[in-house]
């Protein structure tokens, strides 16, 4: 898998959020009825069908639909691709939900817009006739799919963090975080950084954050929907990622670092660790810095593996969508043995667990056993129809606290207010 995409969500126009916001509120009993008689709509009938996904990944999706096209003559999908960016792609199918068409029968979504879009009622739950098997998927891609108990969307690919390692450098692999912040002793021998990751303020810094505030037994919202990240738990994870750009552990670079400076860090050798998604081992195998000297395995936490957070798409039906069935069956089709096994050949790790055990598979990509435990111990970003202002209070505030503006006890404290304030 040489490069992945959806690597990490991206915060929302405040106007389409605001919008979202609204409707999500202004939802009634009488709204409930005529949304469950909607949803059951056409839950029966068959038919052709468009698929909407963004046009960076559809290379992945195409020899899919070709498959599907062939063995169903009558039932054909027709591929609408969308804007590359993912805001763009997401203004176009709000747009066209809010004005109750039916454009797009199937829809590609960023894992963090699967809560927002069942909260707003787009989706038609996968329950009753629409009902999948989700028990041979990875237990955190369903999760991610899933709102308020109910499953709203199928997962199609999805994505994990992992920990990168210079063997030349640091030979032995770390077991937590303890460990690793001894071994930076090593990396300050060699003359070089000793862990770099993405904590410029965007979108990766929140997932950064997520993964400290996880990896130490915290949570942002607990099950139910509170907002926790002022436990200690949580401080202990933030803390531990404060003090680590303090001490050295975590590079100073890091504060401007995306996932691309973070790539060029490792395989320009300047390093030791990185922690990236998994399109980074390729680019290691075929830099002179690191080809043949390096290592993966999951992200480290306090006691043991870490937590990564999820990247990918989740496929939900429009609840306008005349042609279900189809539509249900479309979905289910994507996660079968061989377009999973497709997906993983190229550059899509996929949902099905089963997938990560395939031998012929692993000697190709060896990384693939890391990813999967990666992913079992991984966490959805908070499943929250705020998720976009959920997002921001978590990098303003961690960023502040990394800045050494704020310490953890103030940072945790606006972080929750803030939440609570963009979620009441």
């Amino acid at each position: 898998m040489s490069s992945i995409s959806r690597k990490t969500g991206v915060s929302l126009a405040a106007t389409t959020l605001l919008a979202a916001i609204a409707l999500a509120g202004c939802s009634s009993d009488s709204s409930s009825d005529s949304t469950d008689s909607t949803a059951s709509e056409g839950a029966d009938s068959r038919g052709p069908i468009t698929f909407a996904m963004g046009k960076n990944d559809t290379d992945k999706i195409i020899p899919v639909i070709e498959r599907w096209n062939e063995e169903h003559p009558d039932e054909q999908v027709t591929l609408n691709e969308l804007a590359g960016e993912a805001d763009a792609q997401r203004e176009t199918l709000v747009q066209s939900l809010q004005a109750g068409n039916s454009d797009y029968d199937v829809m590609a979504l960023d894992v963090i817009w699967t809560a927002d879009f069942a909260a707003n009622q787009w989706l038609a739950p996968l329950e009753g006739d629409l009902e999948v098997d989700t028990s041979g998927l990875l237990d955190s891609t369903v999760e991610s799919a899933t709102y308020n108990g109910t499953l709203y969307a199928l997962p199609q690919n999805t994505n994990g963090q992992l920990l990168f390692r210079n063997t030349e450098i640091i030979p032995e692999a770390p077991e937590n975080w303890a460990d690793l912040v001894e071994s930076c002793t090593l990396a300050e021998e060699a003359g070089v950084d000793c862990l770099t990751t993405q904590l410029k303020q965007y979108e990766g810094l929140a997932v950064n954050t997520i993964g400290f505030i996880e990896g130490w037994g915290g949570s942002v919202l607990d099950d139910d929907g509170n907002v926790t990240v002022d436990s200690d738990e949580a401080k202990a994870g933030i803390q531990a990622m404060v003090d680590g750009l303090a001490d050295g552990t975590l590079s100073q670079a890091s504060l401007a670092a995306t996932e691309e400076e973070t790539n060029l860090a490792f395989t320009e050798g300047q390093t030791a660790y990185a922690i990236n998604w998994p399109y980074m081992y390729t680019n290691s195998e075929d830099a002179e810095a690191t080809a043949g000297k390096f290592e993966v395995q999951p992200l480290v936490g306090e006691d043991g593996v870490g937590v990564s957070t999820l990247g990918g798409y989740n496929n939900g039906i429009n609840i306008n969508s005349e042609n279900k069935a189809t539509a249900r069956d479309f979905i289910e089709f994507i996660i079968n043995e061989e377009n999973q096994t497709w997906f993983a050949d190229n550059s899509f790790p996929p949902v099905l667990a089963s997938i990560y055990d395939d031998e012929s598979l692993v000697e190709q990509y060896p990384y693939l056993p890391a990813l999967k435990e990666s992913l079992e111990n991984a966490a959805p970003r908070p499943v929250s129809p705020f998720y976009p202002a959920i997002s921001k209070a978590i990098q303003d505030n961690a960023y502040a606290a990394l800045n050494g503006n704020v310490d953890v006890d103030q940072a945790t404290t606006d972080m929750k207010a803030a939440i609570e304030n963009a979620s009441s």
